[in-house]
């Protein structure tokens, strides 16, 4: 009888720790690259000229945490402007900052 009872309350216990609410707003995860970029260009939309372009683009970030663009690759030349006037010096959000490490991102834009 008691053993029924230990378990019981032990499944209890258990049951009711992992179905506590966790508290989701102190919790801050950080945002990849990729996603911080996306939201810096979803704010200012651009015109296309085709409904569907795609662009390379490569940057690395200085001590200061800001994206710094070497180089656009797509065929547009309005896009590749647009991505550098708009992505250059922009603040982001990495720990450690990697200084110096190149990255590459696609990106693919639909109107």
């Amino acid at each position: 009888m008691k053993k029924t009872m230990l378990i019981s309350v032990l499944a209890l216990l258990l049951f009711g720790a992992k179905t506590y609410p966790n508290d989701t707003d102190a919790i801050n995860p950080h945002k990849s690259l990729s996603v911080q970029i996306y939201e810096i260009l979803k704010k200012n939309p651009i015109a296309l000229k085709s409904n569907e372009t795609t662009a390379q683009i490569r940057f690395t970030l200085n001590k200061e945490g800001e994206l710094v663009v070497l180089s656009v690759d797509t065929e547009d030349t309005a896009l590749e402007d647009y991505l550098k006037s708009r992505l250059n010096y922009q603040k982001v959000e990495m720990n450690p900052v990697r200084e110096g490490k190149i990255y590459k991102l696609p990106v693919r834009f639909k109107s």
